[in-house]
């Protein structure tokens, strides 16, 4: 589950690690849930990488999928 309680914790850690990456992939096997905070996380996330490299999501269930069809994320982030 990506919300409100644990994308806080994922921001910072990407914010501490995401200097010089080049190639960002999120395995998203066991995600059964994300939230608009979530969404925003991985938004903020996208930006970053569009000026170093490149973010890919993996593994994407259909419930997730969903989400971002309706959200538009679907045409923004890379879903492999």
């Amino acid at each position: 589950m990506l919300d409100a309680a644990n994308a806080p914790r994922l921001e910072t850690e990407l914010k501490n690690s995401i200097n010089k990456v080049e190639k960002l992939v999120f395995d998203f096997k066991e995600l059964e849930y994300i939230s608009s905070a979530g969404l925003r996380v991985l938004l903020s996330t996208r930006k970053v990488m569009n000026k170093q490299g490149k973010m890919i999501v993996r593994n994407v269930n259909d419930t997730i999928a969903d989400v971002f069809e309706i959200t538009g994320f679907a045409d923004i982030i890379t879903i492999e």
